[in-house]
């Protein structure tokens, strides 16, 4: 069975949230999954339906390494959240001031 590692809230650094955000489709992902407000699956999380899985795998730890997302397995999917309360207690308005500017 898939054991996801997650960082411990302290472990996530500011580095690591600006580095997994700089690129434009994990950047969306993170939107789609904030919007949602639920789980989400990869699948339905991705920005285009015709980005290859092994792209989108990659984007997707890159999420979790970086302490933004918690995947957890359910059947055959994986499921998505955001971290928002761990962002967010670590640098408070951080992930609402990073999309509120993204388009521009």
């Amino acid at each position: 069975m898939v054991q996801f590692v997650h960082p411990a809230r302290n472990d996530i650094t500011l580095a690591g949230v600006l580095a997994a955000l700089s690129d434009p489709m994990r950047l969306r992902i993170v939107r789609a999954l904030l919007q949602e407000g639920d789980c989400m699956s990869c699948t339905a999380a991705a920005p285009c339906p015709d980005i290859p899985k092994s792209t989108l795998s990659n984007h997707f730890r890159v999420l979790r390494d970086a302490g933004l997302i918690q995947t957890t397995k359910k059947g055959v999917e994986n499921r998505n959240v955001v971290r928002e309360a761990d962002i967010n207690a670590r640098f408070p308005g951080l992930l609402k001031a990073i999309l509120k500017h993204a388009d521009e």
